[in-house]
């Protein structure tokens, strides 16, 4: 099974539409994931005529994305259990990710992915996968533009990040 993750696309404001790099990928999608910050309901209609989307509300959703998709939420996948969450939080001392890691309980899932940062992260902590995927149209203070990639063969969970320069 490949997922294709990204979150904080902040559309239409930093794109009109999907990346090209991306678009690629999504041809083979069979499921899509988005950790929030859509800022539109048409960001799910472009990601949707490629596979299934999945998704929660980031801070910078208005109250049509919080109502459709919530803010966290557990995805299974084959047999593992994915947690998605934005990152952001109440408590301005913790960061995206440790918000994201403290969003799910012990042994409430195999992976967690996140966004909120824009900042790519893939890391293991306490077995579970921590994976942002950082933002395909809103790099930030990244050197490049990413998106991440899942794939569940069996019971293995194997992540990467797609990296580019250009947004178009």
């Amino acid at each position: 099974m490949k997922i294709v993750v990204v979150s904080d696309t902040h559309m239409p404001r930093m794109a009109k539409r999907l990346p090209s790099r991306l678009v690629r990928e999504l041809g083979t999608a069979d499921l899509i994931l988005h950790a929030g910050d859509w800022t539109s309901e048409q960001t799910y209609e472009m990601l949707a005529r490629y596979a299934p989307v999945e998704g929660v509300a980031g801070n910078n959703d208005g109250e049509a994305l919080v109502s459709k998709f919530g803010y966290r939420k557990i995805i299974l996948c084959e047999k593992l259990k994915i947690g998605l969450v934005h990152g952001h939080g109440t408590n301005a001392r913790r960061t995206a990710e440790r918000q994201a890691a403290l969003s799910f309980g012990p042994d409430e899932v195999d992976a967690i992915v996140f966004g909120h940062s824009h900042v790519p992260v893939q890391k293991k902590e306490n077995g579970v996968l921590l994976f942002n995927p950082g933002s395909p149209t809103d790099k930030r203070r990244q050197k490049l533009y990413s998106f991440g990639v899942l794939e569940i063969e069996g019971e293995g969970l194997k992540a990467r990040h797609v990296y580019y320069e250009n947004k178009e």
